[in-house]
C-alpha cells in the first residue's frame, strides 16, 4: 500500500521511474493519459510504427505538444520530455529507460520485444497478453535469470484476477473458481470482422466505425480473448482449465457462488480450482440483470462452519448452501490503472501477476469449414477462434496455438469446431515466435504442478 510514497521518493530524488511504451493503441493511450499526471513517473519514449498516430494519441490523452517534442531519446531523459519514434529496438536499448511496456497486441512482436528488454536488463510489463499466452512461462523464466521483472498488466483483467486469487489464498481460503464476465452467445464463435457489427450494435453506441479495429473487437466477441486471458490466469496462479475450456454460463453477480462451483455441489464446473467466464446474456438472447460483463471475480469455500457463519454475518455473496461465497470487482479500467504494474516492477521488483508454469493453452479452432490451401488470419479473423485447452492435452495432441495461426496455409480441410494441429499448417520453423514457443514446450515438458 505504499507505491505512491515510493514514487514520491523517486520524484524528490530527481530520479523518476523511466518508461518506454511500445504501441500507442487504446491501452497505451489510456496509460499515457494518467502517466503524465503521476509524480515519480516519466514516459521517456513512445514507439509506434505509425508515428503520426502516436502523436495524435498523445494529444488525445491531454499531452501538451511541447511535452512530446524531444527530438532525441537522450534529450527526453535529460529534459523530462518524451520522444516519439518508430524504432522500438532503440527504446529498449536506451540505458535511461527502466521499464518497457509492451502494448502492441501482436504475439510475435511481444515476444521479440520482451526478449530484447530482458537482454538489456529492463523490466517488462506485458500488456500483450497474446504473447503471454503463447510463451509467457518461458519469458518469465528468462527474466528471472536476468534479474528483471516480467509482469502482467494491472488494469487488464488477468492481473486483477490474480490479485483476487492471491487475496483468497493469503486469507487461508480455498479457491474454487476465478474469472471474469463477458457478453457471450454460442453463435458468437462464428463471428467475423464483417458481421461483428450485428452484435456490437446491440450493446455499444459506436457512432464512428472507423474509430475501432473490427478484427480486434471481434476477438473479444468470438470467445478468443476470454480464452487468452483465462490462460494467462491459469499459468500465473496454478488454477487449471476445465476439460473443455470455458462454458460461459449466464450469471448475475449475485449468483456467482451458486453457478461457479463444482457440478457435484450443484454448480456448472468440472471441479474446483478452475477458471470460468460468465455471460451477460441468457441462451435465449435476453440480457442478464446485474451482470459482470466488465468485472472480475473469485469464488471461495468456507471450510469450517464458523467461516460459513461469518459469510452470512458479513453479507458475503454466498451460494444457497452457505458453503461458497464470491467476491467481485465490477469493472476494470485497463490502461488507466497500468501505472500500478510499472511502479511495482520498478520499485518493489514485484510483478502484478506472472506465469509460474504452463497449465493452459489457447488453441486455434475452426469457425467454419475450412478448405485446404486457405490462409489463416489469426485472432479475431474469419477462420479461427481461440479455445482454452489444458496445456497437457494441447502438447500431447500437437495442437496449434492460436498465436501462430496467422498467415499460415492449411494443408488439409478442417471441419467447423475442430481444433487445429501443428501438422495441419505450413509454418516456418525459423520464425521467431515458433522457435520461442517450441523452446517453451521443451522447457516445461508435459506436466506442471498446480500451485496450492
Amino acid at each position: 500500500m505504499n507505491l505512491h510514497t515510493l514514487l514520491l521518493e523517486r520524484e524528490a530524488a530527481g530520479r523518476p521511474v523511466t518508461v518506454g511504451l511500445i504501441g500507442a493503441g487504446k491501452f497505451g493511450t489510456m496509460f499515457l493519459s494518467q502517466a503524465r499526471l503521476t509524480r515519480g513517473l516519466h514516459v521517456v519514449a513512445v514507439a509506434d510504427l505509425n508515428v503520426e498516430r502516436a502523436r495524435s494519441q498523445l494529444a488525445t490523452a491531454g499531452w501538451p505538444a511541447e511535452q512530446f517534442a524531444a527530438s532525441l531519446l537522450g534529450d527526453a531523459v535529460k529534459q523530462r520530455m518524451t520522444h516519439v519514434l518508430a524504432d522500438a529496438q532503440a527504446v529498449i536499448a536506451h540505458p535511461g529507460i527502466e521499464v518497457i511496456v509492451e502494448a502492441t497486441g501482436i504475439p510475435e512482436a511481444g515476444i521479440v520485444h520482451a526478449l530484447k528488454a530482458i537482454e538489456h536488463g529492463k523490466h517488462i510489463v506485458m500488456v500483450n497478453v497474446e504473447a503471454d499466452a503463447l510463451a509467457g512461462p518461458l519469458l518469465v523464466r528468462k527474466a528471472k535469470s536476468a534479474g528483471v521483472v516480467y509482469s502482467l498488466a494491472w488494469g487488464d483483467q488477468p492481473a486483477l484476477i490474480c490479485e483476487h486469487v492471491d487475496w483468497a489464498r493469503a486469507c487461508g481460503f480455498k479457491v474454487i473458481a476465478a474469472g471474469k464476465g463477458t457478453r457471450y452467445e454460442p453463435h458468437y464463435h462464428q463471428s467475423n470482422p464483417d458481421n461483428v457489427w450485428d452484435i456490437l450494435d446491440k450493446y455499444l453506441n459506436i457512432s464512428d466505425r472507423n474509430s475501432i479495429n473490427p478484427k480486434m473487437f471481434n476477438s473479444f466477441v468470438d470467445g478468443t480473448k476470454s480464452g487468452i486471458e483465462m490462460t494467462a490466469v491459469c499459468n500465473a496462479t496454478g488454477l487449471i482449465p476445465q476439460s473443455e475450456g470455458l462454458g460461459f454460463p449466464p450469471a448475475t453477480r449475485f449468483e456467482l457462488a451458486d453457478v461457479c462451483k463444482p457440478k457435484s455441489a450443484g454448480g456448472v464446473l468440472d471441479g474446483e480450482g478452475v477458471t470460468e467466464v460468465t455471460s451477460s446474456v441468457y441462451r435465449d438472447g435476453k440480457d442478464v440483470p446485474h451482470h459482470l460483463a466488465l468485472g472480475t471475480y473469485v469464488v471461495i469455500e468456507g471450510e469450517t462452519e464458523y467461516a460459513r457463519r461469518c459469510f452470512k454475518e458479513y453479507a458475503m455473496l454466498s451460494d444457497k448452501s452457505g458453503r461458497f461465497a464470491a467476491l467481485y470487482r465490477p469493472i476494470h479500467m485497463i490502461g488507466l490503472e497500468l501505472g500500478i504494474s510499472v511502479a511495482s516492477a520498478a520499485l518493489r521488483k514485484e510483478p502484478t501477476g506472472a506465469p509460474t508454469g504452463f497449465r493452459s493453452d489457447v488453441v486455434a479452432t475452426a469457425k467454419r469449414d475450412l478448405k485446404k490451401s486457405e490462409m489463416l488470419d489469426g485472432e479475431g479473423g474469419f477462420c479461427v477462434w481461440g479455445k482454452q485447452t489444458p496445456a497437457e492435452r494441447s502438447l500431447d495432441e500437437g495442437m496449434l496455438p492460436l498465436g501462430l495461426a496467422q498467415n499460415v496455409k492449411l494443408k488439409r480441410d478442417v471441419k467447423e469446431g475442430e481444433r487445429l494441429k501443428w501438422s495441419d499448417v505450413e509454418y516456418d520453423p525459423r520464425d521467431a515466435a515458433v522457435q520461442v514457443r517450441r523452446e517453451m514446450e521443451a522447457a516445461f515438458g508435459r506436466r506442471n504442478e498446480r500451485a496450492s
